[in-house]
């Protein structure tokens, strides 16, 4: 299977989320997580840390990832794995390829015309919130 990773970014008071607008397929010019490919002999971690600094300039010292979940999609031979992180401080963004927004949480993010991976985004920030608000009691949703 293909390794890729995506990477949730909050801002310090956790109401914002770092978004990327596609320049190229898939999901040309929607709102997507920033991220990419594990290469060849990287660690996953390394990874989802090289793909943040090379997309926003976001380095290690600005913020800690976590891993949170992986979605493996078998018929695509793709595992997506999922990190996330709260800024320490503010940073000045550098894009790479695709340009860069800072995105509200809210019910904007349920709009497909706008925002990439059918409905995962939501998810993905919904279940990292609860895990923050909860830490492992999930029956607290």
């Amino acid at each position: 299977m293909r390794k890729l990773n995506l990477i949730v970014v909050f801002n310090k008071e956790q109401d914002k989320v770092l978004f990327c607008i596609r320049a190229k397929e898939p999901y040309k010019g929607l709102y997507n997580f920033v991220g990419g490919k594990v290469e060849v002999g990287e660690t996953n971690d390394e990874a989802a840390y090289r793909e943040l600094f090379e997309e926003t300039g976001i380095s290690r010292k600005d913020i800690k990832l976590d891993h949170f979940m992986d979605l493996n999609y078998f018929k695509y031979e793709n595992n997506l794995q999922v990190y996330y992180g709260i800024l320490k401080n503010e940073v000045e963004l550098v894009e790479e390829k695709n340009k860069l927004e800072w995105l509200t949480i809210d019910d904007r993010l349920l709009d497909n015309k706008k925002v990439a991976g059918n409905y995962n985004i939501p998810h993905i920030i919904r279940q990292i919130k609860v895990y923050l608000k909860n830490g492992t009691g999930i029956d607290k949703y």
